[in-house]
């Protein structure tokens, strides 16, 4: 492989942040409760209140960053740059406008650019949790970003 891409390395047990918009909280907790035992299986993360409430009601050990109006989102953004989000499971609301968009459409483009699995409804959420992957590791490569940064040199 050139220098242009990145071999990384999702291990066997995934940091996995969980996020939920208002109107799809109810359905994150069904879906937590559902796939308990999995998910305890790994490192676990979220935005403000669905990180308590998920840690409340199943009992999961989840690390709760701000709420995603506060810069949750914007978080667990920086968290996947710096490499430590593997899976985000994001129940989004399509039909509800979010005051914070900006910074939704932020995380889920860094997700992308980081190629991490991500999940935003409950069938892709079972699809992907279900995976033969989720036990074992998995490479994916992304390109080098510092290696294109540093062929952009700008003559001044």
């Amino acid at each position: 492989m050139d220098c242009n891409y990145l071999t990384m390395k999702i291990g066997i047990q995934k940091r996995i942040a969980l996020i939920a918009h208002d109107g799809k909280k109810k359905e994150m907790l069904e879906w937590c409760k559902e796939n308990k035992d999995i998910l305890a299986k790994h490192n676990l993360c979220g935005t403000g209140t669905t990180a308590r409430l998920i840690t409340e009601m199943t009992g999961l050990s989840v690390k709760g960053y701000n709420s995603g109006p506060l810069g949750g989102d914007q978080q667990i953004g920086a968290k996947i740059v710096e490499g430590r989000i593997d899976i985000i499971i994001f129940f989004s609301d399509p039909l509800t406008a979010q005051p914070h968009d900006p910074d939704v459409k932020a995380l889920l483009r860094i997700a992308q650019v980081y190629d991490i699995p991500m999940a935003s409804n409950r069938s892709t959420a079972d699809f992907l949790i279900r995976s033969a992957y989720m036990n074992e590791e998995y490479e994916h490569v992304i390109e080098n970003f510092h290696q294109k940064a540093s062929e952009r040199k700008i003559d001044l």
